[in-house]
């Protein structure tokens, strides 16, 4: 399994403090203004990481926000100008922000020889210095200062979300909301001003998650003197695998990256552990590698180099990888020099003894191994070679590589029963732990990663828990389930059933619809079901049980529910939905939900009561036209 994503983990962690950006059409939300601005240095925070949003801001203190968000961003420090006017000395701070400001005429100073860098800036001052930053000179103005002024900015958009008037000093929180506004804004050549700096500003927003991506630095593997920043921990953000932690969490062999204009660190303990099986596509170039039967991407130049032909790992080798933010591959290292064991529990999907040698590409070792896939509580299928015996198919059981060596051993069952809260954060006394594991499983090997949501409301019994863990909080971090959610069963709408009875024994046909393609299977036993939904149990590819589903009259639908009277049900989120032209019809289409309604359409609505506790959910929907 090859593992991408190339923004999507960083900009999950960072939406922990930011809500997602809202469409174009409507305000962009004020914390993504904030962090946008803070992104790209135009205003930082205090020695302490604080933004004093409140406190008013000084003519000096614009004009270096000005050089931030302009092509000198780079060129001009602290105390690097000179003595233009009388109040601002060439060792003065802001004094090569204001030489620049004046030179390219977006400030000016007062005739008595002043600039007055300490005095507050009001937002008529600002808008006529961002309006001249953009290019528009005084001549493309309508009318006298500050009115023309204002009306242009007004109609840039520099105004827009402020609350501010004419007369009142800027805060530093209207100075994110104009400078963003201003990297959003067409200059007097028709062009977007923030592409001309070149961020990428789509819809009317700047990119957040390219802006971060491209300040963030990384990744690096922490060693035993924990994480090397080159700023100050004070007041720092650290994520730890997504969730809000601190430096303290850092392990030997923890993969980070961290963003200094942030003050941010994000920390991930992703590793796997297992039989390195193959180089791809050559050892003379790799650029992936499969371990425990999974692909992973190579993504730095010293992995690559440790599983080529010069590297010291190759196929055959017990090796464990350390993943990045994408889950590519960050380093290899030998599993002895790893500073703890792994684990994984989950369920097993298969388990074959006698693999040789060469299949695992080892030519250190003859002796025969067993190889074992297991589904774990992440939901990744790994592939184990190990000593010992095989494992039956939905075994549970506990996965140990620790010193280069791997054991797969079965585990007794770990139950609790209760319910789980309607909002998904509890079960049976103990709250999820926000990176909860849960997987639902059959007695078959099938597997299925489930979110606290999809239990919300449910009552386990101690039969439909198998295994569970906590964490250092006491939270419940995996939960290993047995048929709760009833998505692992193959739900069809059956078209045609064919009885075949001979002299010893009775079979069937049954023809059905399955994702709008119809199929029939046969079986030995003729099951008590009818024309209309229903439930197909496998068992290594035979028929072990039909079961007819429950159809209702639905007198309303949405995305996520539908009604019949007085009762709702929840959709399940590969609902099937059918369109029958005529009641007299035979012939079914695949559509979709978005395509039908209660309103035009018969609906019927088959649901599974087949005692799953989080069930009852409905499986496929036929809409006829009357």
């Amino acid at each position: 399994m090859k593992r991408n994503g190339k923004l999507l983990p960083l900009f999950l962690s960072l939406c922990l403090l930011l809500p997602l950006a809202l469409p174009a059409a409507m305000a962009v939300d004020s914390a993504i203004q904030l962090e946008t601005i803070r992104a790209l240095g135009i205003m930082t925070g205090d020695e302490n990481g604080e933004m004093n949003l409140s406190s008013p801001v000084t003519r000096a203190q614009f004009v270096k926000m000005m050089t931030a968000a302009s092509v000198y961003r780079d060129s001009i420090g602290d105390g690097s100008g000179s003595a233009l006017f009388q109040d601002v000395k060439s060792d003065h701070w802001a004094s090569g922000y204001i030489k620049l400001a004046v030179e390219q005429e977006w400030m000016t100073g007062y005739v008595d020889g002043t600039f007055r860098p300490d005095s507050t800036i009001t937002l008529e001052e600002g808008c006529t210095a961002l309006l001249r930053l953009l290019g528009y000179s005084s001549d493309s103005l309508s009318g006298s200062y500050p009115t023309a002024q204002l009306t242009k900015a007004r109609a840039v958009g520099l105004l827009d979300d402020l609350s501010v008037s004419q007369g009142e000093d800027l805060t530093r929180q209207d100075c994110v909301t104009l400078f963003y506004n201003l990297l959003t804004a067409e200059n007097s050549d028709g062009q977007v001003y923030g592409t001309t700096l070149g961020y990428t500003v789509p819809n009317g927003e700047v990119d957040y998650s390219a802006l971060v991506t491209a300040d963030t630095e990384g990744p690096y593997v922490a060693g035993s003197g924990g994480l090397s920043l080159p700023f100050s921990d004070d007041n720092v953000t650290v994520y730890y695998n997504g969730s809000l932690s601190s430096l303290s969490a850092a392990a030997e062999y923890d993969v980070y990256y961290y963003n200094e204009n942030l003050r941010t660190v994000w920390i991930y303990h992703d590793r796997v552990t297992g039989t390195l099986t193959a180089v791809s596509p050559s050892r003379a170039a790799p650029t992936s590698v499969t371990v425990a039967g999974n692909e992973y991407e190579l993504g730095t130049s010293g992995a690559t180099y440790k599983v080529s032909s010069q590297g010291s790992f190759s196929a055959g080798d017990t090796v464990t990888l350390l993943l990045g933010m994408n889950g590519e591959v960050v380093d290899v290292i030998s599993p002895v020099s790893s500073s703890d064991t792994t684990q994984y529990y989950g369920v097993v999907v298969s388990s074959q003894k006698g693999a040789s040698s060469a299949d695992t590409g080892s030519s250190s070792s003859t002796s025969e191994q067993t190889v074992t896939q297991v589904a774990c509580s992440d939901g990744v299928v790994r592939t184990f070679y190990h000593s010992g015996s095989a494992h039956a198919a939905g075994r549970l059981v506990l996965v140990t590589s620790q010193d280069g060596s791997t054991t797969v051993k079965t585990l007794s069952s770990k139950s609790l029963s209760g319910r789980v809260s309607s909002d998904g954060s509890r079960f049976a006394g103990y709250s999820f732990a926000e990176d909860v594991e849960i997987l639902d499983t059959d007695s078959e090997g099938g597997y299925l990663r489930v979110y606290p949501s999809r239990l919300a409301g449910s009552t386990l019994d101690s039969a439909d828990v198998l295994y569970y863990t906590l964490d250092e909080n006491g939270e419940i971090d995996r939960l290993i389930l047995r048929d709760v959610t009833g998505d692992l069963v193959t739900y069809v709408y059956l078209t045609g059933i064919t009885s075949h009875s001979g002299s010893m024994s009775s079979s069937a046909s049954y023809t059905y619809l399955l994702d709008g393609e119809s199929r029939t299977v046969s079986s030995s036993a003729v099951y008590s079901v009818e024309s209309g939904g229903a439930a197909i149990l496998y068992d290594d590819g035979e028929v072990r049980r039909i079961r007819q589903l429950s159809s209702v009259r639905l007198t309303g639908l949405s995305e996520l529910s539908a009604e019949a009277g007085n009762e709702t049900y929840a959709l399940a989120e590969e609902v099937q939905v059918y369109l029958k032209s005529g009641l007299l019809s035979t012939s079914y289409y695949l559509t979709t939900l978005s395509e039908i309604n209660a309103e035009d359409y018969v609906l019927t609505g088959w649901y599974d009561d087949l005692d799953y506790a989080a069930g009852g959910r409905i499986r496929i929907i036929i809409a006829e036209t009357g």
